[in-house]
């Protein structure tokens, strides 16, 4: 080990002070933080002084009215944060254990893996391990991101674009996704044995469209074919993601709406919706397995991570690393 191994230890580092310095950050003031922790405003003082004597560093500008951190002090506060969180999913997986129960996990993915990938990954795990407890979240990549950066989720099925901070992200990209258009069953054009873009528009034939909100990756792709083909962009839209709202409104409507692959398919195997014969020759961006590198994953976690892998193989005949 090299010299710096377990600097901790040798400054007797305190809970406390990662406490502190995480109060310090909520409320700017070293009053209001000491009164949190339940201790004195020196003894608040003292904590913070000898952790700063013991880095040889400033963690906090001193201001006429509160505390900031500094560069080095937002180091060492987020650190604090990711510590102590550690710690609290150790107790809760040790009183879990107690309890008779293997744990839990919490996975986030984008609408089409939640109906894809997800539900065999978790009928394996509640079939080797009926008492690990899983919770599933499915929504959009920025939405999850941030919740697996919050400690909220474990494992991410979903995209990562170029604005997203990667830092501590591992991440393995599984395969593009294809959009597809879809009505209710019996909708005229269904008529139509095939249909492109300028064909529908130039007909008259399309009663509205049910599209992404805007900013999302499906709304660009589907603005982008437009583009492409020099067509206008439809005026008349309703903008929605919540599926159900868009199912619902296909079944009381003439309207398109535009969806991804697997979804779409998914909700025309029981009926619900057709999918139209139009060409939309376009992808989404990748999606792919997403997780910390700067956490290490629970058992409970790492048993899903396997299941997901297994999963990955059976559908996209990928596969994933085994360290991942």
């Amino acid at each position: 080990m090299g010299t710096d191994s377990h600097w901790f230890i040798r400054a007797r580092l305190k809970t406390r002070q990662l406490l502190l310095l995480v109060a310090l950050a909520d409320e700017g003031n070293i009053h209001r933080a000491a009164q949190q922790l339940s201790m004195t405003q020196p003894a608040a003082s003292r904590l913070l002084k000898d952790l700063e004597d013991m880095l040889e560093l400033p963690l906090f500008e001193r201001l006429p009215r509160g505390m900031r951190p500094t560069w080095y002090g937002e180091t060492m506060i987020r650190h604090a944060r990711m510590a102590l969180d550690s710690l609290k999913q150790a107790h809760e997986e040790l009183g879990a254990l107690r309890t008779g129960h293997f744990g839990q996990v919490g996975v986030g993915a984008v609408a089409s893996q939640g109906l894809r990938l997800l539900p065999p990954a978790v009928v394996q795990v509640k079939q080797e391990h009926p008492s690990l407890r899983v919770s599933i979240e499915i929504d959009s990549s920025p939405v999850l991101l941030a919740r697996l950066e919050q400690g909220r989720l474990d494992i991410l099925v979903c995209r990562l674009f170029a604005e997203h901070d990667k830092t501590h992200l591992r991440y393995e990209s599984l395969t593009e996704e294809s959009i597809c258009a879809v009505t209710r069953p019996g909708h005229p054009l269904l008529a139509t044995q095939a249909l492109t873009l300028r064909e529908l528009l130039s007909a008259g034939l399309s009663a509205g469209w049910i599209v992404p909100p805007a900013g999302s990756v499906l709304r660009h792709r589907f603005d982008l074919l437009f583009q492409q083909e020099g067509l206008a962009q439809p005026i008349n839209t309703v903008e929605a993601s919540a599926l159900l709202f868009i199912t619902r409104m296909l079944q009381q409507s003439d309207m398109i709406a535009v969806v991804g692959a697997d979804v779409g398919h998914y909700y025309a195997a029981y009926g619900i919706v057709t999918v139209l014969p139009l060409a939309l020759p376009c992808h989404m961006d990748a999606f792919g397995i997403i997780t910390r590198t700067d956490r290490l994953l629970s058992p409970a976690a790492q048993v899903m991570m396997a299941a997901l892998k297994q999963t990955c193989l059976s559908q996209y005949g990928r596969p994933l690393d085994a360290d991942g």
